[in-house]
């Protein structure tokens, strides 16, 4: 198994890519502190990876609680050992997201979970992997992060730049610490977070947009990289999506 051995957290695993991303890691031999708000979801998740439940550990707690993530953190490292790979996919938006129509208490919601969530887990992991030399620490961001997209709106569109802006820091930062940083851009993907567009897209073109496994097997295949080796930052997008 390609993850033997390693410990790793993943937010937002309670449903979509996060979940698959904790399953497809623990099918490689991690342990995998799951982390996610609701506690129920989490334990559903565990449930339906089977076998593979036994290496995963749920931790219900909202990322854009900075002493929250700390303890989170904390027994995370308590429990694995070691936090070698940090996962930071938990985000969220809010239906009215235009200019004209976004409340700012909705603005502040999605960059609090978004970008200062994405902060707090890093900052929570980073002295562990500097003390050992060694770490990786994937962002699961979106195209909207690369180009500002008008369905995705301003309060998405503008916390994933920042989630891009940290990404490429630790990069900068961190490298002589043998720690790396991948950014990676999903463009459309089949998750419930798709239930929050203003209009929700149907089953026939969710069936063309990327699916959770897909982004699963892009960070996989980052985590099984050579430490010798990184990617700074990876776009993948539904073949139907335009790109350029």
């Amino acid at each position: 198994m390609k993850l033997e051995g390693k410990g790793a957290i993943v937010t937002g695993a309670g449903s979509g890519i996060g979940e698959a991303i904790a399953a497809t890691f623990a099918a490689e031999g991690a342990q995998v502190v799951t982390v996610g708000r609701s506690g129920a979801k989490l334990e559903q998740a565990k449930q339906r990876a089977g076998e593979l439940s036994e290496r995963l550990h749920p931790y219900a707690v909202d990322i854009s609680n900075r002493e929250g993530v700390a303890a989170m953190a904390t027994w995370a490292a308590e429990k694995l050992g070691a936090i070698d790979i940090l996962v930071n996919n938990a985000g969220m938006n809010v239906r009215k997201r235009s200019f004209a129509d976004v409340d700012p208490d909705d603005f502040e919601d999605v960059v609090k979970v978004n970008l200062n969530g994405t902060f707090y887990c890093i900052h929570s992991v980073l002295p562990g992997m500097r003390e050992r030399g060694d770490g990786l620490i994937i962002n699961v961001s979106s195209t909207a992060g690369v180009r500002a997209a008008e369905v995705a709106g301003v309060p998405y569109n503008a916390s994933k730049f920042g989630m891009s802006a940290l990404s490429y820091s630790i990069g900068l930062e961190e490298r002589d610490n043998g720690i790396r940083a991948c950014l990676i851009c999903p463009g459309e993907v089949n998750t419930p977070i798709l239930e929050n567009r203003p209009v929700v897209p149907d089953a026939e073109r969710r069936a063309k947009m990327l699916q959770p496994e897909d982004l699963a097997q892009a960070a996989l295949m980052v985590a099984t990289l050579h430490p010798r080796a990184s990617i700074p930052v990876m776009v993948v997008t539904p073949t139907m999506q335009r790109f350029a």
